[in-house]
């Protein structure tokens, strides 16, 4: 053997194997987490001294990288990755991908979760994940291997009773798994009744977990069961606790002059509400007069909540838990107990009410010259409704017409002056129903807002505004900084905004997506001014919200995009939302001679809290509103309506009929003439063979093929359709 041939054999003899160097490489990280090396330092570690060996290393530590065990900190260097061991989040299961991810608490990167590898984890569960060995060019998956705490253990369903066992049957959306009940542990629940079930056991082994009947809602189909089923489907209670109820009755609605001392007495000014027709809790007024040197006094009167409820109380914590008040289609379903939220708090006409208010001193262009937030005691003169006060707006006759015209003018400015500043209008069409003493829907409408609407609108944005300001500024310009809740809206999200002005333009709209967010919002109206009253309206309108982020309440202030506040906060609905509760308090608190910062991690939990609950609570609506409509059309199987496309996914084709925005969907299988494919980024699909072509926004014509109201769901046929051909 010649002596080149025996040095290439005694290289591949000593080579070293990919799988022997991870352990030592590994240690090496894991004894030193914090430090970062090269490969130069990991070859001197381990005795490797050739210029082969050092490739090797080069090349294993990107493999190391790629699997996320260490991750590179700068070019060349390496570090100990802590979370590729083990990492702790919330499970996420209502993505758009129809996926299921961890999103970690230290704010890392999703982490993929197989079904396979839930091990009985649900949505918003909190959890420990095993992370696998990253693959090159794949996402991180990984493994539940706990559950830290359960986001939710009650669930509502139908319950099917079988002879010797039962189950209660789910809506998929809500949980994969049917829940296997006991006979002994029915509590009275029958076969084919709404029931809710609290989940006892469920082990990695079973297939299903257990559980008991806590609650019986009633009959399947009848509305106050059907209403009550959503309020469960979503974790937000249905019922008040007597408990609390009677607390409430406790409360004297009686207003001492001792009380009124403290106060500024408004009762002499003229003061009016302006509310729905159906409203019983009117929390905010509005006074106006004019002042000896010609400047007007406007008012914003706010129910004094918090003079009542102590904070930490049995009906705080209610309140608390509650974060908002929930309106569903038929109701109202109240943060407080009716006593104090119709009653002792709601501003009613002809009574004293305690109020907190923010008082403008305003010259005849709506300039304000000076503010005061002050507690007050006032008298409503009269109660209007929108259309009552738009019928004396438009006419310029009836009750309090002076005042009511000059506010509307005081409106009128601080509107344009928001435009001006980058403010977005999104003024959607609301859906409303007329429903019979039964809840029957017997009547489809839509809201639209008017002056009347705009009126209190922008007197209460200058409100919030206001108080978002006087604390928020005294903090900016103090070395101490005060803790507050802020209502806050992030700026677009770029490529959500871009996809978007990408699909506009099929429709031969423009959008500009950079630049200031003066210009980027001026555009946005524009588009909005220019598709009022087409076709395309409402889904162009849709996709615009969708490409903002959502306004969520925090104690960091980053402003208000939409409204183009720099600071903005809730301060005008106590008695339906928590958080003005906390604004109120933190008002009070910072009002005293000396005072301290409030806990900043506490109000920032309350905060999460809030805006997860109204989320909650706006998902709770929305599925009323798509009860109501399905429960609508179930009358009117096999007619004929037009309609436009309002989403398109790879399982069907979703249409909102024009004439009442009914949402209904027609299958992807019941497009039987070809094999159409889900095009997600230009919101169609197409026919493989023929090249039809059904678009996000396209007019369509279909027929009300069937009714679930169960699954709250409204299948359609196609009739006929402009669909294009590619």
């Amino acid at each position: 053997m010649s002596k080149k041939k025996q040095t290439q054999t005694s290289s591949v003899r000593k080579r070293i194997r990919k799988i022997d160097l991870t352990a030592p490489m590994l240690a090496i990280f894991e004894n030193a987490p914090n430090r970062p090396f090269n490969h130069k330092q990991i070859a001197y570690a381990l005795g490797l001294t050739s210029e082969q060996d050092k490739q090797q290393i080069i090349n294993h530590l990107f493999d190391l990288c790629a699997q996320g065990q260490i991750i590179e900190t700068e070019h060349g260097r390496f570090r100990y990755n802590p979370r590729q061991s083990y990492v702790t989040g919330v499970i996420d299961r209502q993505s758009a991908a129809r996926k299921t991810y961890l999103i970690p608490d230290d704010g890392g990167e999703p982490v993929f979760i197989a079904e396979r590898s839930m091990n009985c984890a649900l949505h918003g569960d909190t959890v420990r994940v095993l992370l696998y060995p990253r693959r090159r060019g794949r996402e991180q998956e990984g493994e539940v291997t706990e559950i830290i705490k359960r986001a939710r253990t009650e669930f509502v369903g139908i319950l099917e009773v079988k002879g010797t066992f039962a189950f209660l049957n789910m809506d998929k959306k809500q949980l994969l798994h049917d829940i296997f009940i006991p006979l002994d542990k029915l509590h009275g629940g029958k076969n084919g009744q709404r029931c809710v079930a609290r989940i006892t056991e469920w082990h990695d082994k079973a297939k299903n977990p257990i559980g008991e009947i806590i609650d019986v809602l009633g009959n399947v189909g009848e509305n106050d069961v059907e209403m009550h089923a959503i309020l469960a489907e979503f974790g937000l209670p249905y019922r008040y606790p007597e408990t609390v109820e009677q607390a409430a009755e406790k409360i004297s609605a009686g207003i001492t002059e001792e009380e009124i001392a403290k106060r500024v007495d408004m009762r002499s000014v003229t003061t009016f509400t302006i509310d729905p027709h159906d409203a019983k809790d009117f929390d905010d007024a509005l006074s106006i007069r004019q002042l000896e040197n010609g400047l007007w006094e406007v008012g914003v009167h706010i129910a004094d909540v918090t003079h009542y409820v102590t904070e930490g109380d049995m009906i705080d914590q209610e309140a608390e838990n509650r974060a908002t008040s929930v309106y569903l289609v038929d109701r109202t379903v109240p943060m407080l107990p009716e006593h104090l939220s119709n009653g002792i708090c709601s501003l009613r006409p002809h009574e004293e009410k305690l109020t907190y208010s923010t008082l403008f001193t305003m010259d005849g262009a709506a300039a304000i010259k000076h503010y005061d937030i002050v507690r007050t005691v006032i008298r409503s003169d009269r109660r209007f409704t929108y259309e009552e006060a738009q019928q004396v707006i438009e006419t310029g006759e009836g009750d309090y017409k002076e005042e009511l015209l000059k506010l509307n003018e005081f409106a009128g400015i601080l509107r344009a002056n928001r435009f001006t500043a980058g403010a977005i209008a999104f003024d959607r069409v609301e859906v409303r129903f007329d429903v019979d003493e039964k809840g029957k829907p017997v009547n489809v409408w839509f809201k639209e807002s008017q002056d009347s609407n705009k009126l209190i609108e922008e007197f209460m944005l200058l409100a919030n505004r206001t108080v978002a300001t006087h604390i928020g500024k005294a903090e900016k310009q103090s070395a101490k900084s005060k803790t507050f809740v802020y209502r806050v809206h992030d700026l677009p999200n770029p490529d959500k905004l871009n996809n978007f002005a990408t699909f506009i333009k099929r429709f031969g709209y423009k959008l500009k997506t950079t630049g200031r967010s003066s210009e980027v919002s001026a555009s946005i109206n524009h588009l909005l001014d220019e598709v009022e009253g087409k076709k395309e309206q409402n889904i162009i309108e849709t996709l615009a919200i969708r490409a903002m982020a959502k306004a969520i309440y925090s104690t960091k202030n980053s402003g208000h995009y939409g409204l183009a506040f720099d600071y903005y906060t809730h301060f005008t609905s106590p008695i339906r939302r928590y958080p003005d509760m906390m604004v109120h308090r933190l008002l009070t608190h910072y009002a005293q001679p000396v005072s301290h910062s409030v806990d900043a991690g506490r109000y920032e939990a309350l905060c999460k809290h809030s805006s997860s609950m109204e989320q909650l609570a706006a998902s709770a609506e929305r599925a009323s509103i798509k009860y109501k409509q399905v429960e609508y059309m179930k009358e009117r199987l096999g007619e004929i309506y037009d309609g436009v496309i309002s989403g398109v996914t790879e399982w069907g084709i979703y249409v909102e009929i024009n004439v009442n925005k009914c949402e209904g969907m027609i299958p992807i299988r019941n497009l039987d003439d070809d094999y159409y494919l889900f095009d997600d980024k230009n919101y169609c699909i197409t026919g493989r063979y023929h090249r039809r072509r059904f678009q996000l926004g396209d007019a369509i014509r279909v027929r009300i093929a069937r009714v679930d109201l169960i699954k709250k769901q409204l299948d359609m046929t196609l009739v006929d359709s402009p669909c294009t051909k590619q």
